[in-house]
């Protein structure tokens, strides 16, 4: 296990490494999940395997530290992730990013350049939400104030989120895994999709098929993103079908 401080009061953030050729690919985990839980499968999959790899946890969230001071809005995770893979002595990576995941990946190649040569993103957030109670997602989190939350709104949430999800929600902090949610919810400026569309490295962003057409798809495909429907698979693509999932990060990361 690998780790890095990267905030001034000593917060570190930690990954599992699996060793490889350059340039790196750097996986990032979606809202109360971990990399090495989610990722590590597909990253040792032959179509995606022989390549320095880093399943890296968001501060708050796995192995990664859970500090209550910090704001986990989506810039910060963002320049927290940048810290950790300079000092990984990361560059010119290819981004695997899931769900929340994604929007911080986005942030993070508009702002750190350098890191990032190419995105996949996997069923990744894009546009703000609205706070909405009994979704079970980040807008049914983002409904619930922080004190709500913190008191008694995370055990009602942990119930309607189901026992897979817990199973890895319950080693993120619970300050992190509400204010993450309220961030991701309320998104960035310009947005996430807006990022994305002036970003000028290979974009390619995953979804589920069942659930039709991505909302402004045609914008993205006009802009260079690869948009890929991924057949009999819900959310959690990498984990629901593992095999159409690395044939087509492959392909994205091959273009």
């Amino acid at each position: 296990m690998h780790n890095a401080v990267v905030t001034p009061e000593g917060d570190r953030m930690r990954w599992v490494e699996l060793p490889g050729k350059e340039p790196p690919r750097v996986y990032v985990h979606g809202l109360g999940a971990s990399s090495p839980a989610y990722f590590t499968q597909v990253a040792v999959h032959p179509l995606l395997a022989g390549r320095r790899s880093l399943l890296i946890d968001l501060l708050g969230h796995g192995i990664s530290d859970r500090p209550t001071g910090f704001d986990y809005t989506l810039e910060s995770h963002a320049d927290a992730l940048a810290v950790a893979l300079t000092r990984a002595s990361v560059s010119g990576a290819e981004l695997i990013a899931h769900s929340m995941g994604g929007s911080v990946a986005i942030v993070l190649a508009a702002r750190h350049p350098h890191l990032v040569s190419r995105l996949v993103l996997v069923d990744a957030n894009l546009d703000p939400l609205r706070p909405l109670r009994g979704t079970g997602g980040s807008s049914d989190i983002a409904s619930y104030t922080e004190g709500e939350f913190l008191a008694e709104g995370w055990k009602e949430f942990r119930d309607r989120a189901g026992a897979h999800w817990w199973a890895t929600m319950r080693l993120t902090g619970r300050a992190a895994l509400h204010r993450s949610a309220v961030h991701l919810v309320r998104g960035t400026t310009p947005t996430m999709r807006e990022l994305l569309l002036d970003l000028r490295i290979p974009r390619s962003h995953l979804l589920p098929g069942a659930d039709g057409p991505l909302p402004g798809a045609r914008e993205l495909t006009a802009a260079g993103v690869s948009v890929v429907a991924i057949p009999d698979c819900g959310h959690n693509i990498m984990l629901d079908n593992p095999e159409a999932f690395a044939s087509a990060t492959a392909a994205a990361l091959a273009n």
